[in-house]
């Protein structure tokens, strides 16, 4: 028989929502091999359509190649700043990556042999990646749960990185994510903090049909 929730226990979950963040700011240290498998664990029970699992999860280890991760990052936002115009100097005063300073880098990809699903992909073939990013908010949501940060970093060339990381053909890159202990979460969103963007509140974009 299903277990219904208690006031204490769906409060919880509201405020673990209500204060995740992207985190960009670490504090080094280390996560404990149990709390990263509970963090994964919660990830791969993520809904997918058709039962797919399209998620592939990589942690990176070497030092060599967090770094090469790193550098892919770097110059994906010196092409960013390139477009950006007049913000492009505000742009680059922004923090928008932990790599050297997390205490875990992961790498979530798409799998290969994906077009073999079609059941729920006909006409929306990009529920695939949909699925992932449930998988990635499971995460999130845990680690925050952990007391752990995590920060999704998409600046990237998904091609090279699947080259660096030799993925298997039809495989491809969609997150690095940080992942560790910080001093403090944000009181907001770093963007809001920050000033580079606003949150818009849930009535501008609710409708009714």
């Amino acid at each position: 028989m299903t277990q219904e929730f208690d006031h204490a226990e769906r409060e919880a979950v509201y405020r673990v929502i209500a204060e995740r963040r992207d985190m960009r700011h670490f504090a080094g240290g280390s996560v404990d091999e149990l709390v990263l498998r509970r963090l994964l664990e919660a990830a791969h029970a993520a809904p997918s359509v058709g039962l797919m699992q399209p998620w592939r999860f990589l942690r990176i280890v070497d030092a060599t190649v967090r770094e090469q991760i790193g550098a892919l990052v770097a110059d994906e936002r010196d092409r960013t700043a390139a477009v950006m115009g007049e913000r492009a100097a505000e742009f680059l005063r922004l923090k928008v990556e932990g790599i050297a300073d997390c205490a875990e880098l992961l790498v979530v990809a798409l799998g290969e042999g994906r077009d073999g699903h079609v059941f729920g992909r006909r006409t929306m073939p990009h529920m695939d990646l949909a699925s992932v990013a449930c998988a990635i908010e499971n995460l999130w949501l845990a680690a925050r749960a952990e007391n752990l940060g995590m920060g999704w970093v998409s600046m990237f060339d998904p091609v090279a990185l699947g080259d660096l990381l030799d993925l298997p053909e039809g495989s491809e890159p969609v997150a690095v994510l940080c992942l560790g202990p910080v001093d403090r979460f944000y009181d907001r969103p770093m963007l809001v903090e920050e000033r580079w963007a606003r949150a818009r509140p849930l009535d501008e974009l609710l409708e009714q049909r």
